[in-house]
């Protein structure tokens, strides 16, 4: 066995802007859309919030992911934000953790007319999908903020935040 000081999985010649991408950092959000039996979920970190008369998220979302496929579908999704203790769901939405029997029994939902909401998020958006368009490795969806609810901070309920590949606390 031979120790050595560098990463064992680091790239040879690792990609500028991935590197800026991972000092940016951002909220953790879970993005869920679809009833009961057709139901898709998927951890973002790339979005913004466009204020205006018509309130916007835009989000990045993977082409290849189940979510986007049902977002089309439906037209409609949950933007929730999540806390540090929704790590492992995260990580379950994100494709890098186990999740027996998927990542939607890892936690309770609640049915809403735009799609799953996760029983603990205190802050959320109902969205309706008017655009998108693909941008780099990804698809920048556009949707409107058409229900928001905007919870109570609580003592010791920390915003889950994503940098340099690893979770952070606020």
């Amino acid at each position: 066995m031979t120790i050595h000081s560098s990463h064992p999985f680091a790239a040879a010649d690792p990609d500028p802007a991935r590197r800026f991408r991972g000092r940016v950092g951002g909220a953790v959000t879970l993005w869920t859309s679809g009833g009961e039996a057709d139901r898709a979920g998927l951890t973002v970190t790339s979005l913004l919030v466009a204020l205006g008369p018509e309130p916007a998220i835009l989000g990045l979302i993977d082409p290849d992911s189940d979510l986007l496929e049902v977002l089309r579908d439906t037209g409609r999704g949950v933007v929730q934000l999540l806390s540090w203790a929704d790590r492992q769901l995260a990580e379950a939405f994100a494709g890098t953790a186990p999740a027996p029997g998927g990542p939607f029994r890892q936690a309770e939902f609640v049915a809403t007319p735009d799609g799953p909401r996760l029983a603990t998020a205190r802050t959320w958006a109902g969205v309706r999908l008017v655009d998108e368009r693909v941008i780099g490795w990804s698809v920048e969806v556009t949707a409107l903020i058409e229900r928001v609810e905007v919870g109570e901070d609580e003592a010791g309920d920390d915003p889950l935040l994503h940098r340099r590949g690893r979770f952070h606390r606020a």
